[in-house]
């Protein structure tokens, strides 16, 4: 499935970003769920009719926002790995980079790791090209990594991602929905880096312990 909005009049790239960022504002505080279409335009300076001149439902609205999120989330994390040498740092920079994103930008990983689970039609249909980008970049350094004779070179890559984005995922959705004081996903970073290197790294064949 692709996102199919309608194309916004000329010159209106800057009201659609308005309630694009309102939709984020309203469904971190609000939940996908009892998220108004109406307090989002509130939030975002138009007219309630506005919305469904960019965006054919809520549903849509939060798949695009998804999308733009997402795309800024692939080039922050493009740009934290891209100076770092070696594929151990690599990875660590990344999940330094990841977790850093989600301390820093909670209420856009509050939408990424919690409302985009409320919408059906993101699960069941959504292509989702965004995180598969997500997931390659991952895989790429793990596939690097394994090439260099430092990591395990059994696992597949593609599956390797998706294991440590479930790590990053979980974490990231425990600190957001901690209440009281959170405890410190940043620093964080560094454990939970250590682990993934370690599990990652030339241990003992497990196929051979009974």
């Amino acid at each position: 499935m692709t996102v199919h909005s309608p194309e916004p009049a000329k010159g209106g790239g800057d009201k659609r970003e308005r309630i694009l960022d309102a939709a984020e504002r309203v469904f971190a505080e609000h939940g996908f769920f009892t998220a108004r279409v109406s307090e989002i335009a509130r939030v975002a300076g138009v007219a309630d009719g506005t919305i469904y001149l960019y965006f054919k439902s809520k549903d849509d609205l939060l798949i695009s926002l998804f999308e733009s999120r997402m795309e800024r989330v692939n080039a922050a994390l493009a740009e934290a790995i891209a100076p770092v040498t070696g594929p151990t740092a690599r990875l660590l920079a990344f999940i330094r980079a990841y977790l850093g994103l989600v301390h820093d930008q909670p209420s856009v990983a509050e939408v990424l790791t919690v409302e985009l689970r409320q919408s059906s039609k993101f699960m069941k249909e959504y292509a989702n090209p965004r995180f598969a980008e997500f997931l390659r970049s991952l895989a790429t350094v793990i596939a690097e990594g394994q090439a260099a004779g430092e990591f395990d070179a059994t696992v597949p890559p593609p599956l390797a991602a998706r294991m440590i984005f479930g790590v990053l995922d979980e974490l990231a959705l425990a600190w957001l929905l901690q209440r009281g004081e959170k405890f410190d996903i940043v620093r964080a970073a560094d454990w939970v880096g250590g682990l993934l290197i370690h599990g990652l790294g030339r241990g003992p064949d497990t196929r051979s312990i009974a």
